[in-house]
């Protein structure tokens, strides 16, 4: 068994993993309605131009440009109006020499017209003439076929997360099914004889699960379908037959050690167990969640998370989350949110590890500001007060105050 402690910085750890995990994402057809936050299996074309005709942006007339040119306040064009395009219509009036249509902001122009020319631009003379007081160009207050998107164009490149904007892009083009991948089943287990289901009461001694409905919403987050294995006593029979039936049902297998150095051990002692090549890397140098454990059984990534649920987070967001993105076939996957905050009190660090200190964020006289929010590892509501996570590199030995730092938001 690799030792406890054989560590690596957090890149590099991960960078060893991902030399023996080969993704391989599957895809599925769902309907784009359903689509939000799924990541496209690939490539996705535009079927059609859009818009499929030209469009006013205005409310006014559609008329011929050179109708208009020259017109002014003292001296304008006089158009005799042909009749209206109304919103929908299929066959519009035409547009002939010294004619003007009425159009409508997002409706056809009429046939023949290449222009629209504002109602604030023009005045009413009678009943069917109006005179333009301003000219307007080819093209003007218009909306061209195809400008927004040409047919056979690419609409979203393979790997990309679904967003709202997306989705309404596909149904403008009557795309209503889309080729996504499948979400991967990611297994969940906890462990530890102190360990308890939320729902019970705690007795002296106990703690209620934190880690495993935690990591069901990171998984959620990043995309996976959680699926709650349980909780396993610290006995290896126990905990190995929750794991072996856990990993035959997802595609990565997350376990949360008890807080004793025995359940840890017995961690690796189960994950040694399921199957080769095993465990790659047992600890990362960073503060918290130095034993982390970094495994394979076959090709499905197992990973070893520690019980506080501090380090457990911290280590889900940099480790598991990206391998989860990486099964999506996502194109981004190491890609997360961050901004730089001026620092309210001092961070200190041990030089050769990274720390993820939680932090606060508020803006101060127009200025961005992190307040650190400093507690133990066991302690989940430092992060739930936190806005996100103080990075201190690996090469640092703190962070003054006032000083400028990268917060990693949640």
């Amino acid at each position: 068994m690799p030792e406890l402690f054989n560590v690596l910085p957090p890149a590099e750890a991960y960078a060893l993993f991902l030399r023996h995990f080969r993704p391989e994402p599957c895809s599925e057809t769902v309907e784009t309605t359903d689509a939000l936050d799924r990541v496209t299996a690939q490539s996705i074309l535009s079927p059609s131009d859009l818009p499929s005709f030209t469009r006013a942006t205005m409310d006014g007339y559609s008329v011929r440009a050179t109708d208009t040119f020259g017109a002014s306040e003292g001296a304008p064009a006089y158009l005799k109006v042909a009749g209206e395009v109304p919103m929908g219509a299929t066959d519009p009036v035409g547009v002939g020499v010294s004619d003007a249509a009425v159009a409508y902001t997002g409706g056809m122009l009429g046939r023949g017209a290449d222009a629209v020319v504002m109602v604030e631009h023009t005045q009413q003379v009678d009943a069917t003439t109006i005179e333009v007081v301003r000219p307007v160009a080819p093209g003007e207050n218009c909306v061209q076929v195809g400008e927004d998107i040409r047919r056979g164009e690419e609409l979203l490149p393979a790997g990309h997360r679904l967003r709202p904007q997306d989705i309404g892009g596909l149904m403008a083009l009557g795309i209503t099914t889309v080729d996504v991948s499948r979400r991967p089943v990611v297994g969940i287990m906890s462990s530890g004889d102190e360990v308890i289901p939320p729902d019970r009461a705690p007795e002296l001694g106990q703690i209620r699960d934190i880690n495993s409905y935690t990591c069901k919403a990171l998984v959620e987050r990043a995309g996976g379908e959680p699926r709650l294995l349980g909780i396993a006593p610290d006995r290896r029979e126990a905990m190995e037959e929750l794991a072996r039936a856990g990993l035959g049902q997802a595609d990565v297998l997350v376990l949360s050690a008890g807080s004793s150095v025995s359940s840890r051990d017995l961690t690796a002692e189960v994950i040694i167990s399921l199957g080769k090549p095993g465990i790659l890397l047992h600890g990362i140098s960073i503060h918290p969640g130095k034993p982390t454990i970094l495994a394979l059984a076959g090709r499905k990534p197992v990973f070893g998370l520690p019980g506080n649920p501090v380090s457990a987070m911290v280590l889900f967001e940099l480790i598991v989350a990206p391998t989860i993105k990486r099964l999506l076939g996502q194109a981004d996957p190491d890609a997360y949110s961050n901004v730089q905050a001026r620092l309210t009190r001092r961070v200190a660090s041990a030089p050769g590890r990274e720390d993820y200190v939680q932090a606060r964020l508020e803006t101060r006289a127009g200025e961005l500001r992190a307040e650190p929010v400093f507690g133990k590892s066991n302690l989940i509501f430092t992060m739930v007060k936190a806005s996100g996570m103080i990075h201190v590199p690996l090469d640092r030995s703190g962070i003054e105050a006032g000083e400028m730092a990268e917060i990693r938001l949640f």
